[in-house]
């Protein structure tokens, strides 16, 4: 779907054609996702809207296709990084100009969406971060996730010299340009997060984070849920980030801006 943004120029307007995409990976989100779907349309109804199954074991597949929603059904259970590139590729294989990273869980507030996109094309922007944190919005984000972000952005600060408040945030607008990349990247992250970030950042794309709303998740376990799970999880990013920095160091920039 096209959507028709009207933008002021002195007392001249201009007309431009952008096609959005909402790319939502679900694992097990029956209790979730129809309310996040009905909010989309509701909201930001010049967007289309994508839901890649990720072999849930509940009736994820059936609610969505109810609702009138397109489906890509994972024959096995490929993990969150992979369903969000599957969805990539679809964005780019039907070019579309921005996709919107949004969570199947309800955390995730499709109003918010709009900032991330008016900022996109405001800021000529690569990718738009949703950041919790870059002001105070309210989020009773865990103790233990808080410091892990905290830690995050001060090795994004050394490597980069850029803050990210918040590197850990799934809610994200990509431009075409990085849809194409992360489409064809053979090696995308299991956790594409600040990893992903700093990669981006040394390599010449614009991030630029704007302050959100986000809600707790209401139904089910997040896939950091648990105690060895976060564990696990910060191991690997500290790992995939030392390894990302020597790869690019001393690498020339593949994008500048000016």
């Amino acid at each position: 779907m096209r959507c028709y943004t009207y933008i002021e120029l002195g007392v001249r307007y201009f007309v431009k054609k952008d096609k959005v995409l909402f790319v939502i990976p679900a694992y097990n989100e029956e209790a979730n996702i129809e309310k996040v779907l009905k909010e989309i349309k509701k909201d930001v109804d010049f967007a289309d809207i994508l839901v890649i199954n990720d072999c849930s074991k509940d009736h994820t597949s059936e609610v969505v296709k109810k609702n009138g929603v397109k489906c890509i059904d994972g024959i096995f259970n490929m993990r969150y990084a992979w369903a969000v590139q599957t969805g990539l590729k679809y964005a780019y294989q039907n070019d579309y100009d921005y996709v919107i990273q949004f969570d199947a869980d309800g955390q995730h507030i499709a109003k918010e969406a709009i900032k991330l996109l008016e900022t996109s094309k405001k800021e000529n922007a690569d990718i738009v971060i949703g950041s919790r944190y870059l002001k105070d919005m309210g989020y009773p984000c865990p103790l233990f996730r808080r410091i892990g972000t905290k830690m995050f952005e001060i090795l994004i600060k050394i490597f980069c010299k850029k803050k990210i408040a918040d590197p850990l945030s799934g809610f994200q607008c990509l431009n075409k340009e990085v849809i194409k990349k992360y489409s064809k990247m053979g090696e995308y992250p299991e956790f594409p997060d600040a990893n992903l970030v700093i990669e981006m950042l040394m390599q010449g794309y614009k991030i630029v984070e704007v302050p959100v709303k986000m809600r707790l998740r209401e139904e089910g376990e997040s896939m950091h849920g648990g105690i060895i799970k976060p564990i696990k999880y910060m191991i690997h990013m500290f790992y995939t980030i030392i390894f990302i920095v020597i790869q690019n160091i001393g690498c020339k920039k593949v994008k500048s801006h000016e």
